[in-house]
């Protein structure tokens, strides 16, 4: 009923509203004070309960979503960082200094999973990219969709030379939304590809009454800690302290996989859908500690060895210059657990 009112009021020539913001639309804002001091955010409202604010200083990555007003992300004790605070650090582990989570941060180009050295040179943990500020942004509302558009460049003299392209469609009359990257070689050279988003889902949605399902085919635990826990793979349990991480990586014998969980507390879920001819597996990062509390859901290219690892086995993805590859996730919003 609802959704059927907020289609007439824009069908009867707006007799209802003054300026399409009392339902739905974009903000631009910078933020003040701290690390994300004038942090450029796009803040995405639907006008059917779905909240996104998108950071432009950090790969147009969705910092935050809510939906109903509820809270669907982790948000790390780093909060907002802006990229001039990110360093590789001395053992490559830095990245984590300014890792704010929020709902997706871009893993690579150069790397994904552990730092490590390939071919002689250094890549620290999952990549710069995320660090990396959209060259130019902006959002457009057709068709009764919300578009935000960004050109991301990650380009090194000498070096590789990649472009992101990212589109987010935000629907307005329901509540999903959709990713497409497309990411081309510049340079003259092949280049390797590596990348990964990292989705961090947060308490509420995340608490021991959580309900995960994946549709995946084989679950393999990511080393011995993870083994312990590979029976209780899709188990949430309270907030332990000193907790150690637990990684499961997910195979899947379909062209579509899907990621849910859903919270009967609170009535919400979310679902999570990417093509495995793009991005072959997933991992699922389980920690259960206290503040440091988040599920980690990533569809990636790769497993996280890093890229010397990933070399060696022969399984690394290459760019040719000139080449281009594009990425799909779709994200749904629910209020039902999904049969």
């Amino acid at each position: 009923m609802k959704i059927y009112f907020f289609k007439e009021a824009f069908m009867n020539k707006y007799k209802y509203i003054g300026h399409t913001l009392q339902l739905y639309g974009v903000e631009e804002y910078t933020l003040h004070g701290g690390k994300g001091n004038q942090t450029h955010i796009f803040h995405v409202r639907n006008g059917a309960g779905l909240e996104l604010f998108i950071n432009a200083d950090r790969c147009s990555d969705i910092s935050r979503l809510t939906y109903d007003g509820v809270n669907m992300n982790y948000m790390s004790t780093c909060g907002y960082v802006k990229p001039e605070f990110y360093s590789p650090g001395s053992d490559g582990f830095g990245f984590l200094k300014s890792f704010q989570c929020g709902f997706m941060t871009t893993c690579g180009f150069d790397n994904i999973g552990v730092p490590n050295v390939d071919v002689g040179v250094s890549h620290a943990l999952h990549g710069t990219i995320s660090n990396t500020p959209a060259e130019y942004v902006y959002h457009t509302i057709n068709d009764d969709i919300i578009s935000i558009h960004s050109t991301i460049k990650d380009h090194v003299i000498f070096g590789r030379k990649f472009t992101l392209e990212r589109t987010l469609e935000i629907p307005l009359f329901s509540n999903t939304f959709a990713i497409t990257d497309t990411i081309t070689n510049e340079g003259s050279a092949d280049e390797p590809l590596m990348l990964l988003y990292h989705i961090n889902l947060g308490y509420p949605l995340i608490d021991e009454n959580s309900e995960l399902t994946i549709n995946s085919s084989k679950i393999v635990a990511r080393d011995d800690e993870a083994q312990k826990g590979i029976n209780e793979w899709n188990q949430m349990i309270s907030p332990v302290p000193n907790y150690a991480e637990q990684c499961f990586y997910h195979f899947y014998d379909s062209d579509n996989a899907s990621m849910s969980v859903y919270n009967p507390l609170i009535h919400k879920g979310i679902s999570i859908n990417f093509d495995t001819r793009e991005f072959p597996q997933s991992v699922e990062w389980k920690m259960m500690g206290e503040r440091d509390y988040v599920l980690g859901l990533e569809p990636c290219t790769s497993l996280l060895d890093g890229r010397h690892t990933i070399r060696k086995n022969g399984n690394l993805n290459y760019l040719k210059p000139g080449e281009s590859r594009q990425f799909h996730t779709n994200f749904v919003l629910h209020r039902k657990p999904i049969m």
